[in-house]
C-alpha cells in the first residue's frame, strides 16, 4: 500500500458527504429532533454511530484525515447504510482491500442494520454463520461483551469455545456439553450450505480437529442442526445468570443471522434485561474479552 493520494482523500470526503446527507434520522434509528438545517445526519451523529470522534471524522469529510482503517471503513459503512457496492467503493477510495465475506468487516446488509436499530431495548447483534459478531447494539455488548475486537480465526466465538476456555464462563458450567454439541451440529449444517469451492469453513474446521479433542470427538458423530432458537442461561459478571430465549433470523444466502435475546417466561430475566440499561458496559469485564 502507497497510502492515499490528496485526490483520493478529497473523492473519499465528497462521497462520506453526499451518503450523509442523503439518509434521514428515522433511517438509523435516531430522533429527529430540532428543525435541521441541513439535509441527512449531522457529522457528529454518523461519528457516534461509526463508533469515531466528531474530530477524526470532520478531517475525513475535509479530505484531509488520516487512512481509515479496515474496522473503521467497516463502521463508517453500516452507520451510512452503504449497499454492497457503495462499500466496496469506499474501501478502494481509502487503498484499503476489499475484506472477504465473513471477516469482521463483513458487509452488513442494510435491512438488518434497520431491524436492529428497532430492537433498541432489546439485546440483539448480527454474526455471521460461522459466529463472527459483525456489529452489537448497546444492550447486546451489555450482556455478551464487545465482541468487536477480535480478528483471525479467533474472530468466531465457535473458534474461541473450542480453544479458550475463558470464553466458556460466558454459560454455567453444567450447559457446556449441550453448548459444545449445538455449536458443532450448527458448525456442519453452515458449512454443508456454503459453495464447494469455500475455503473459509473448511479451513476453521481443520483447525478445530487439530486444536481441540472435544471437537474432533463430537464431528466424528455428524450431528447437523441450524440453531434457529434456543433457550440459553448467561452468566452476567454483575447481574448473574439471565435466562433468555435466543432467537435467529437468517439472511436470504444464510450466511449472517440477526440474534436477539428475550426473557423466559416465569423467570426474573425481565426485570434483569431491564436493568443491562442502567448497567450498561461500565466496570463490567466480560470473560470473552
Amino acid at each position: 500500500m502507497g497510502g492515499m493520494t490528496a485526490a483520493r482523500h478529497r473523492e473519499l470526503g465528497a462521497f462520506l458527504r453526499s451518503r450523509r446527507e442523503r439518509i434521514r434520522p428515522a433511517d438509523v434509528g435516531l430522533p429527529a429532533g430540532p428543525r435541521r438545517r441541513v439535509p441527512g445526519l449531522r457529522r457528529e451523529e454518523v461519528a457516534q454511530l461509526a463508533g469515531a470522534s466528531v474530530d477524526y471524522y470532520n478531517e475525513l469529510e475535509r479530505g484531509a484525515g488520516s487512512q481509515p482503517s479496515e474496522q473503521m471503513i467497516a463502521s463508517l459503512a453500516r452507520a451510512l447504510r452503504l449497499s454492497a457496492d457503495e462499500r466496496d467503493y469506499l474501501f478502494r477510495l481509502a487503498d484499503r482491500p476489499v475484506p472477504a465475506q465473513g471477516g469482521p468487516a463483513s458487509h452488513v446488509h442494510p435491512g438488518m442494520l434497520d431491524l436492529l436499530d428497532r430492537l433498541a431495548g432489546t439485546p440483539a447483534q448480527v454474526i455471521t454463520d460461522l459466529h463472527v459478531t459483525l456489529v452489537q447494539n448497546p444492550v447486546a455488548v451489555a450482556l455478551l461483551g464487545d465482541q468487536s475486537g477480535f480478528r483471525g480465526p479467533r474472530a468466531s466465538f465457535v473458534h474461541r469455545w473450542f480453544t479458550e476456555p475463558d470464553a466458556r464462563q460466558l454459560y454455567p458450567e453444567p450447559d457446556h456439553e449441550a453448548q459444545s454439541r449445538a455449536f458443532v451440529a450448527d458448525l456442519r449444517a453452515a458449512a454443508a450450505r456454503r459453495d464447494a469451492k469455500d475455503t473459509e469453513a473448511a479451513s476453521m474446521i481443520r483447525a478445530l480437529l487439530v486444536a481441540s479433542a472435544e471437537f474432533a470427538a463430537l464431528w466424528a458423530d455428524h450431528d447437523v442442526a441450524f440453531r434457529r432458537d434456543d433457550r440459553k442461561r448467561l452468566i452476567h459478571p454483575t447481574l448473574g445468570t439471565i435466562e433468555v430465549n435466543c432467537l435467529n433470523l437468517f439472511s436470504e444466502d444464510g450466511r449472517q443471522r440477526l440474534l436477539w435475546f428475550t426473557p423466559v417466561a416465569g423467570t426474573d430475566s425481565a426485570g434483569l434485561l431491564d436493568l443491562l440499561t442502567v448497567v450498561g458496559t461500565q466496570n463490567v469485564v466480560h470473560p470473552t474479552l
